[in-house]
């Protein structure tokens, strides 16, 4: 079965052709590296010279698509040569072999390549020094390193900054593609927090809305009406506000305006009475001290959230709103009667109880929601325990 040599590079072919078209010009004008007249010169006259070169040109044809294949070859080329006159671009051309077998050759031959020839010329200098005790002796060794060691050395380097180059690349590639993801995961979780934020604020709002302007248009009662219209009013206004508050931060300010401030836990108290304007009997026990801004934002929102909870599902009965901060720990609790409605007396997204549990999560804390039993009967309850720093507010 024959083997089937790959195409060689246009540049190769390049060198190729440059490297037999300017051996034939010296070999035309008789120029050699040795008159025929010295004795290790085997070969003389001017045609043996011929067959090192033309083998040597074929050998750069395979300098990049087999280069230790064309060092092989091109190895004995250059001994013959050794023994003919020889030819400058003969040697020139093992020197490129040489170099293109460590550059582009496997890893192992990189590597080991060089070691050979430092051997070589080393044992080049040394060996003909102790057999002739001549000092021009250890110009074979002189030689042998500018033809062998010298082009595998500098292969070597070569490589080793291209290898050097290519892992910088990929690495700067791994880590635009890890800014990349985390700019992904940064968006992601940014949508998310403004998701949380905006239900949180408007819902409570609407749902109030949505329960007074269903008792408006079902009783015919003007005094009914009118109270229902006065809540719904009092509820857009400050579902306004709140969607102002939240525009304003997303919006990228010049500096004109100073943000308005988050809620904060001081402000429970007027969230009651708002439940309470809705018809709900809320009672607040708040015992608490001076926690971190996230937590004390966290709390205020689950708190909001549980209250609109209650407004939506709640049967008519007392709500009850606590706060106890203990052992490091911020206890949120709202307990409500559980509703035997068949459905909610407003609509919903249902991404209450998922933000208030993130809401927690985001702060290492817990979260429970569910049906219990008490000695008043089936209650609803909402549980939050989040970390707090006593005294050290973020």
């Amino acid at each position: 079965m024959a083997v089937r040599l790959p195409r060689p590079r246009r540049f190769d072919v390049h060198v190729a052709l440059g490297g037999l078209l300017g051996g034939l010009l010296l070999w035309g004008v008789g120029l050699a590296t040795r008159p025929h007249t010295e004795a290790y010169v085997l070969l003389p006259g001017r045609w043996p010279l011929l067959l090192p070169l033309v083998v040597m040109a074929g050998c750069e044809l395979l300098r990049r698509t087999a280069p230790r294949t064309a060092l092989l070859i091109g190895t004995p080329a250059i001994v013959l040569d050794t023994v003919t006159q020889g030819s400058l671009v003969t040697i020139l051309m093992y020197t490129d072999l040489m170099y293109a077998a460590v550059l582009y050759g496997p890893p192992a031959s990189a590597h080991r390549i060089p070691r050979v020839t430092g051997l070589l010329t080393v044992a080049a200098a040394v060996v003909p020094f102790a057999v002739w005790r001549e000092p021009e002796a250890l110009l074979i060794g002189v030689i042998t390193g500018l033809v062998a060691f010298g082009p595998a050395a500098t292969g070597l380097i070569v490589r080793n900054h291209r290898d050097a180059a290519e892992a910088a690349r990929l690495r700067a590639e791994q880590t635009a593609l890890l800014a990349e993801m985390d700019r992904a995961q940064a968006v992601t979780a940014e949508r998310a927090r403004m998701a949380r934020e905006l239900h949180d604020m408007v819902a409570n709002h609407l749902s109030a809305i949505a329960i007074h302007s269903t008792a408006a248009l079902s009783l015919d009662d003007p005094k009914t009406s009118q109270d229902a219209l006065t809540v719904i009013r009092e509820n857009s206004v400050e579902g306004l506000a709140e969607m102002r508050r939240l525009i304003g931060i997303l919006r990228d300010s010049s500096g004109d305006t100073e943000p308005v401030a988050a809620p904060t836990l001081d402000g429970l108290g007027a969230l009651v009475d708002g439940a309470r304007t809705n018809g709900l009997d809320v009672v607040l026990d708040a015992t608490h001290r001076t926690v971190p801004t996230p937590v004390e934002l966290a709390a205020y929102r689950i708190v909001q959230e549980s209250l609109t909870n209650a407004l939506k599902h709640a049967g008519p009965s007392r709500v009850t709103v606590s706060l106890a901060q203990r052992d490091g720990l911020l206890t949120v609790a709202v307990t409500s009667p559980y509703g035997d409605r068949d459905g909610p007396r407003a609509p919903g997204s249902g991404a209450g109880l998922v933000g208030m549990r993130e809401r927690a999560a985001l702060l290492d804390g817990t979260f429970e929601a569910g049906p219990e039993d008490s000695p008043d009967g089936k209650i609803w309850a909402v549980r939050a325990t989040l970390p707090v720093v006593e005294g050290e507010p973020e």
